[in-house]
């Protein structure tokens, strides 16, 4: 029954890895619409004008410069570009997730 028991949560932890790497950000999480108004690869950092962020404690609509650990986001966009994103919190600090062009 313990055998069971462990390959059915590996099976389970499995599963939601692969939904994590297929679709780039988390399940479940909701994507904010937004645009971008700058690229900074030196910094690593990216200015994205958006709606409210509830979620993130940002009632009103700004534009906000975010962080992001995998800089390849930086690769996926410009600015100008009307995107689709997530983010979080860490820290003090606002990190991009998931940032995808919106279609």
């Amino acid at each position: 029954m313990k055998y069971l028991s462990m390959s059915m949560l590996v099976v389970a932890l499995a599963t939601g890895s692969a939904s994590l790497l297929a679709t780039g950000h988390e399940p479940g999480s909701q994507l904010i619409d937004g645009e971008v108004r700058k690229v900074d690869k030196d910094a690593k950092k990216m200015t994205i004008r958006h709606g409210p962020l509830p979620q993130l404690d940002m009632p009103t609509p700004m534009t906000m410069v975010y962080q992001v650990k995998d800089t390849g986001l930086l690769d996926k966009v410009k600015a100008g570009d009307k995107v689709r994103f997530s983010a979080e919190k860490t820290g003090g600090a606002y990190f991009l997730t998931h940032v995808e062009v919106a279609k």
